[in-house]
């Protein structure tokens, strides 16, 4: 159950009038009164033998009486409007059951507190299956202000706990810090036009991924405008530039003017000053990265996330969450077409696990974004799919200990939508890599080759060589090690240093993880035959470091 206060100033007529309206509204059905104030309020829903214009006229002239008692004195902020909207899936609510719900949240909010008989004056107004809306003046009856002291966390507590008596689905709690919901306006606007999503949620998505792909400011609002996103920049006096407004293209209000959205109001890290955090860690002097393959060094970075969740401060992990969602923002548009749509389902979904009351620091995770924004600029580079694959192989563990790591800091917003992320990578990681693993065991070496590194495997990592050898990805692991061979590398030395990189406990195929590391190691330059007996004599074993368990993926 979702309650969403909105303050207002002026009196109640515009509000009643909306809620009433059944012809310019047409999602509105049978509006009309479950509870007011004092249980007998005019209701314009149902009086049928007046003209509902008169009975409206009458609601909302009492219910603003209080206030026009002020007169002058009456405070700027007068109109409470709380929405409260039940989950698709919970059963449909009688009007007695709205009714004891509307009292509930007026009470929490300390708007008419049970058994004041001289509190605010309030009605809730039902005219769907699935919400009731309470609107509300806020001075009370005996001309003093309500006590209303962080309504907005106390209407919260209060639906958790209808929701447990009425039997409906449990949201989890915030923290503040998620990005605001379309209003129930955006929705119906949104279906009127035939659009799956509102406008808030399109350029929410727009900024963000532009956000993930531009390294300046003047970067970032050249890509929007390439995508046809409108900016309107919000002056100081001095001129510069202290926030901006976002509008998508034929987007506009009954006027015929565009409707602009805040990038606050979009998201908490969608503001200018936000923006600009963000951007200033690649600014003025970007973080240089070797010339190589961008998908090995954003696998590299993702791979190194756990280690920072699990070792770093808080702030340093939370900029690493931020990037591995601009990340996984930006893959959806390098991505084979079957996969693209989970891939977006799982950036949607990250999105809320990228935010918290910590701090981020951005500064950490330069090289991912950095790479990421190449892979971007030319997904076709390496287009064969292994890039992406290995990518996702890694990011399905970094997603991991992000749910865990939100987890522990009781964060269960965000563990959610990490854990419905995972469902989401995992379908696309399988659409994605199996005709990629299934290209590799066509071109497999040898029977004689293969055992060779089945025994150089159980040699190396037995604790987890039957199973490798029993895995589907076995021959492409061959495949993998072969080609490293034929570039001049020695198969022991990679395949140990493939070990050594990260524990092989929390993989889910530890067939596959091995693949997709020596692919990486196997096409960087072979050292020399020096290089390989000072390396070995150096390091006769490769250690392999052992990490924390996570939940499996």
């Amino acid at each position: 159950m979702i309650p969403k206060i909105i303050l207002g100033k002026g009196d109640t007529r515009r509000l009643i009038v909306y809620l009433f309206d059944k012809v310019t509204a047409n999602e509105h059905v049978d509006p009309h009164l479950v509870a007011s104030w004092n249980g007998f309020a005019p209701d314009p829903g149902r009086s049928p033998h007046r003209d509902p214009k008169e009975v409206e006229k009458q609601l909302h002239t009492q219910l603003d009486q209080p206030v026009a008692m002020l007169g002058r004195r009456a405070p700027q902020t007068t109109v409470w409007h709380c929405p409260v909207r039940a989950a698709p899936e919970d059963p449909i609510l009688s009007d007695a059951q709205w009714a004891e719900i509307a009292r509930r949240i007026v009470a929490a909010a300390g708007i008419a507190p049970t058994g004041d008989t001289e509190a605010c004056r309030w009605v809730a107004v039902r005219h769907a299956d699935d919400h009731i809306h309470i609107a509300a003046t806020l001075v009370r009856q005996d001309g003093r202000r309500p006590r209303r002291d962080h309504d907005i966390r106390a209407v919260q507590r209060e639906a958790r706990q209808i929701e447990i008596d009425y039997g409906l689905r449990r949201l989890k709690p915030g923290d503040g810090t998620a990005a605001k919901r379309p209003t129930s306006k955006e929705v119906f606007k949104a279906r009127r036009l035939g659009q799956d999503v509102t406008s808030r949620e399109i350029l929410r998505l727009r900024v963000r991924r532009t956000v993930a792909a531009a390294s300046t400011e003047a970067e970032f609002f050249a890509l929007l405008e390439a995508t046809g996103v409108t900016v309107r920049l919000k002056l100081g006096p001095s001129g510069d530039a202290l926030g901006c407004n976002f509008a998508l293209p034929g987007d506009t209000n009954d006027e015929g003017e565009p409707v602009f959205y805040a990038g606050s109001t979009l998201a908490g890290d969608l503001s200018l000053p936000k923006i600009r955090q963000r951007l200033a860690t690649t600014t003025p002097e970007p973080v240089p990265i070797r010339p190589g393959n961008p998908w090995h060094q954003a696998t590299a970075a993702t791979e190194r996330i756990p280690n920072h969740l699990t070792r770093s401060d808080d702030g340093l992990a939370q900029g690493q969450l931020a990037a591995l969602g601009g990340a996984l923002d930006l893959l959806p548009l390098t991505a084979p077409a079957a996969a693209r749509a989970e891939l977006e389902r799982a950036a949607l979904a990250f999105e809320r696990a990228t935010r918290s009351r910590i701090a981020a620091d951005h500064a950490s995770a330069g090289v991912l974004r950095r790479s990421v924004q190449a892979i971007w600029k030319d997904p076709a580079r390496h287009g064969d799919g292994a890039g992406l694959a290995m990518l996702l192989d890694v990011a399905l563990t970094a997603v991991a200990y992000a749910m865990h790591w939100h987890r522990t800091r009781q964060h269960a917003q965000q563990q959610a939508a990490a854990e419905q992320t995972l469902i989401h990578l995992q379908t696309a990681y399988a659409q994605i890599a199996e005709p990629v693993l299934a290209g590799l065991a066509r071109r497999a070496p040898g029977p004689q080759t293969k055992r060779r590194y089945a025994h150089q495997l159980q040699q190396a990592v037995p604790e987890h060589a039957e199973r490798i050898l029993a895995d589907s990805a076995w021959d492409a692991l061959a495949t993998v090690l072969a080609e490293a061979e034929a570039a001049g590398h020695n198969a022991t030395t990679v395949l140990d240093r493939a070990l050594s990189q990260r524990t092989l406990d929390d993989a889910q195929s530890p067939a596959r993880a091995l693949t997709w590391r020596i692919r990486r190691l196997g096409e960087r330059h072979a050292p020399g035959p020096r290089a390989q007996a000072a390396n070995a004599a150096a390091h006769p074993t490769a250690p392999r470091p052992q990490e924390p368990q996570t939940r499996r993926r």
